[in-house]
């Protein structure tokens, strides 16, 4: 990956999401890398109608020589979601990662974007305090180290969106961005995260206006409401007996589960870069499907299958979060997961309420489950006096090494 050199650059092609940060980096990569040309990249990964809306001709105004909008939304959830969740993976204890499981598939289509037009640099719009500069910045460099990488962030002397407004209005270059944005948010199909304003102090309980995907579980309905899922080797092929496609089947399950307050969580993680964040973030539907497939899981995979998955989840977990989706571990990993939910066959029922998300039903045609060798009841597969012995090999060492003390005094 080349260190930029603002002689070098001739093309390149940024990041845009039509925000005051990468509307003020268009105009700021032409006047310092030499009347550069920059294209505009744009990935639609769920964020919604609204925040693609008109963003091609604000690439324009803002100095853009074209515009690239690369719908992502499928690929996204089923060569990336779905993989990671058969590892299980939840980033200490809470986060469903729903802003690093994105960010693999928007930097390799920035790559591919880059690569087709002929640019020889990409640029990103990342603070040099966060996380998302080393996962993107790591993709590239697993992709195609050949291309320099610019991160105005690290460069400029802007550092305010006062700043960055005045930048602006300087060039005369318009912007619906105001001083009077509160927090930072993003989203894509699986969530969205929300950080600054009250969030800042962790003291301080998020206020109605920091949530607005879900309903607050307050005032959810007072009935439940229950969702039957169906996995076929660990992947989603039905929704209450409905075949939909991946990215079909999340959309359905945001709508049911945002309706019952399901899925937000308000949490202070660590940073990659070593400082801590404090973050709410909503993932109503993913919170329903990672409770459901574990579910699932449960009923098939024996005691230690399932240890050696949840180890593998832990430790993805870290990799997806730290931005090593392209290297040899990832691949590693994901391919221990994989292996595991090729049992993955069965219908889970999840009951949504009050901003709950509980399996109340399961089955398979793997289950590992017997009634007749769980029942309290009288039975002709399992002798109790076979307990004995058992327990007793099971527990030599301990009885070893009391005795071993005993002796000893």
């Amino acid at each position: 990956m080349a260190l930029a050199t603002k002689k070098q650059i001739k093309k390149v092609v940024l990041a845009y999401s039509g925000g005051l940060d990468t509307s003020a980096i268009i105009p700021w990569l032409k006047e310092n890398y030499d009347g550069c040309e920059v294209v505009a990249f744009c990935a639609d990964v769920g964020q919604g109608e609204e925040e693609l809306e008109g963003i091609q001709e604000k690439a324009i105004a803002s100095g853009a020589s074209e515009c690239h909008v690369v719908d992502l939304k499928e690929e996204f959830v089923k060569d990336y979601i779905y993989p990671i969740l058969k590892t299980g993976s939840v980033y200490e204890g809470q986060y469903l990662l729903g802003t690093s499981m994105a960010r693999p598939v928007i930097a390799k289509a920035h790559v591919e974007v880059a690569l087709k037009v002929g640019a020889d640099a990409v640029c990103h719009g990342c603070t040099g305090k966060g996380n998302d500069q080393v996962r993107f910045e790591s993709c590239f460099a697993a992709l195609a180290p050949e291309l320099t990488v610019i991160a105005p962030w690290r460069e400029w002397d802007m550092v305010s969106r006062e700043d960055l407004l005045d930048y602006l209005a300087e060039r005369d270059i318009p912007c619906a961005a105001s001083l009077t944005k509160i927090y930072s948010r993003d989203a894509n199909a699986w969530h969205i995260s929300h950080e600054g304003g009250e969030l800042e102090d962790p003291w301080c309980e998020p206020s109605k206006e920091v949530w607005t995907m879900t309903v607050d579980p307050m005032d959810a309905p007072d009935t439940a409401e229950s969702v039957t899922l169906s996995f076929e080797k660990g992947e989603l092929i039905a929704v209450d007996d409905k075949k939909l496609s991946a990215y079909e089947a999340l959309m359905y399950l945001n709508d049911k589960a945002a309706a019952h307050g399901v899925g937000r969580i308000d949490i202070v993680e660590n940073r990659l870069v070593g400082m801590k964040s404090r973050g709410c973030y909503e993932t109503p539907g993913g919170t329903v499907l990672m409770a459901a497939y574990k579910g699932l899981e449960t009923l098939i995979l024996d005691k230690e299958s399932l240890k050696f998955r949840e180890s593998v989840g832990l430790e993805f977990s870290h990799v997806i979060y730290d931005g090593r989706w392209f290297t040899p571990l990832a691949k590693a990993q994901l391919a221990a997961a994989a292996s595991f939910a090729e049992q993955i066959t069965g219908d889970v029922v999840v009951k949504m309420y009050k901003g709950n998300a509980t399996v109340t039903q399961r089955r398979s045609p793997n289950s590992l489950y017997s009634e007749a060798f769980a029942t309290f009841g009288a039975d002709d597969v399992y002798d109790q006096k076979h307990a004995e012995g058992f327990i007793r090999l099971f527990s030599l060492s301990s009885r070893i090494t009391a005795l071993s003390q005993k002796d000893a005094k």
